[in-house]
């Protein structure tokens, strides 16, 4: 007996030790490993996405010199007390209320004419984008090709990336990557605790690169043939962009974007222990600022006349220009909406197009209106969303307020 109690304080010594090399040395990977496992619980998800900087090392993409703000009307929009989506009737406030709405910003004609903050945020609090990343990381792409740091879409990963030889990414073209069609195998379910996507944050929490991760998935189709959405694509695409430029994505996006458009406030990435930004979904802006980039690509890639991304890009990248690609239910992808270069084309709708993040962030564009719509949400109940419900109820609430708008 005294030697299976020897055993035992010997074991849980060495439990101990172990605990204070960790606090020690590791101290700030278990503490993003810990955040991330908790980041999403309701009773702190809206404080973790405007706090993410306090978490997370980060990369600051500098407030221009000169930050230009959005005319703001006189008098706001009301908004629809109802709108209808999957045949049902749904309360606009209540919906607001009940997806955790932190911010939400309409723009038209280049006016601010709704704006709205909730759970203590303000016009001047950055929120994380989650994969309206994506959807930016394409435009620094498209300015890549551009001006010639990129050949073309058809080059390969593997032209840019010969470290990626013999994993699934090797040989796939650089447009099926843009366009979430890289044959890829990957799990994106929120709801799993053991799906790729989850195992892939707690991966980034403790420090490993996210190279690394990429570097694991291995194909299951060919690639170009079906749409399926693999976050871990645009983390390639992000890699593909430092190697070609020779810059940190978040330096490119400084020279090239940030200070063209003239953004209200600095912006930061997440990055991971190499120093590189979590391209698939760690931008944080201001919503003002996003409205900004969701009025870049309305306006074909100009910004007060001047083109900052090529219009033929901002054309590609909301155009769906294959089968398996194109808005509707169909066999070659897993999702109904359509898909350009990381934009999405919604089903059902006309010229719109949008920028989507989990929990319920938009960025939503409906050129032929002359409008922006900014939806940030710190939707807690997303992660048990199965069939795309809230994904339907936002889009039928956004057209909901166009419709409004429309009638005054």
């Amino acid at each position: 007996m005294k030697m299976v109690k020897k055993i035992f304080l010997g074991l849980a010594g060495l439990l101990v030790a172990a605990f204070l090399v960790v606090a020690l040395f590791y101290r700030q990977e278990a503490y993003q490993l810990y955040k991330v496992l908790t980041f999403f619980d309701k009773e702190n998800i809206s404080d973790n996405f405007k706090q993410v900087h306090t978490i997370f090392r980060v990369s600051v993409v500098p407030q221009p010199a000169q930050p230009r703000s959005f005319a703001v009307a006189r008098q706001f929009i009301p908004l629809p007390e109802k709108f209808t989506a999957r045949d049902s009737s749904v309360v606009t406030q209540a919906f607001l209320d009940y997806t955790l709405t932190d911010a939400l910003l309409v723009v038209r004609h280049d006016s601010i004419v709704y704006e709205y903050y909730g759970n203590n945020f303000t016009a001047h609090d950055h929120h994380i984008s989650w994969s309206m990343a994506k959807s930016v990381v394409s435009a620094l792409l498209g300015i890549a090709i551009a001006e010639g740091k990129i050949e073309s879409i058809e080059q390969t990963v593997t032209d840019y990336l010969p470290e990626f030889k013999g994993t699934g990414y090797d040989g796939v073209r650089i447009k099926d990557v843009l366009q979430m069609s890289s044959g890829v195998g990957f799990n994106e379910d929120y709801g799993d605790f053991n799906s790729d996507i989850n195992v892939m944050g707690r991966y980034f929490a403790l420090g490993m690169p996210m190279a690394d991760f990429a570097k694991r998935l291995q194909r299951v189709r060919q690639p170009g043939t079906y749409n399926h959405y693999v976050s871990i694509d645009t983390q390639v695409l992000g890699m593909i962009l430092v190697k070609a430029t020779g810059q940190s994505i978040t330096n490119y996006m400084n020279e090239k974007l940030w200070s063209k458009i003239g953004a209200e406030d600095e912006a930061f990435w997440i990055v991971d222990n190499t120093g590189m930004e979590f391209a698939l979904g760690g931008l944080n802006c201001i919503a003002r600022d996003y409205a900004k980039l969701g009025q870049l690509f309305l306006d074909s890639g100009r910004w007060q006349g001047k083109q900052i991304v090529p219009e033929a890009w901002v054309r590609a990248s909301v155009t769906p220009d294959a089968p398996h690609v194109m808005p509707g239910k169909r066999a070659s992808a897993d999702r109904k909406d359509g898909y350009g270069f990381q934009w999405w084309i919604p089903y059902g709708g006309e010229d719109e197009f949008n920028a989507q993040g989990i929990y319920d962030q938009f960025i939503y564009v409906d050129p032929d209106k002359d409008l922006v719509i900014v939806k940030l949400s710190s939707n807690y109940h997303f992660k048990n969303d199965k069939g795309g419900l809230f994904h339907d109820l936002e889009i039928g609430l956004f057209r909901a307020m166009v419709n409004t708008m429309d009638k005054k």
